[in-house]
């Protein structure tokens, strides 16, 4: 399942060319993250307050036309894969205005204590495991 959210390019997220700067798609990307947990009323924020953290452990993305500023960008988020303590997002950002793709990435987390140790999420938070792989 694709949740999909939108922003506009900010002036300060564009480079000399005009052309937005290749790392804020990873903000983007986190963007994205947050509004699909926040759209299965899942509140990130509250599990951080648990002790459960997220963290990236591999990104990656593939630009392949430039946004601009003013542009408004839709990004598109799934679950592609959620197996032992990782999980996996997929990325793909387009242009409203034409629907033009304009980048694809993913990236790859662990749940992780505050110690930055594995937990077993699935034993530990049942409902909400079953409800991520409900979106794959």
């Amino acid at each position: 399942m694709n949740l999909c959210t939108s922003i506009r390019v900010r002036y300060e997220e564009t480079d000399q060319m005009g052309v937005v700067y290749h790392g804020n798609y990873f903000t983007w990307f986190d963007i994205g993250r947050t509004e699909f947990f926040r759209k299965l009323n899942i509140v990130y924020g509250q599990l951080e307050e648990e002790g459960i953290l997220l963290p990236v452990i591999e990104a990656n993305c593939e630009y392949i036309m430039p946004a601009k500023y003013d542009d408004e960008i839709i990004i598109c988020t799934k679950l592609v894969k959620l197996k032992g303590v990782r999980l996996e997002f997929g990325y793909t950002l387009y242009r409203k205005e034409d629907n033009t793709l304009i980048a694809k990435g993913r990236t790859i987390h662990a749940f992780v204590d505050k110690n930055l140790k594995p937990i077993n999420f699935k034993k530990r938070y049942r409902e909400i495991w079953d409800l991520l792989g409900e979106t794959i």
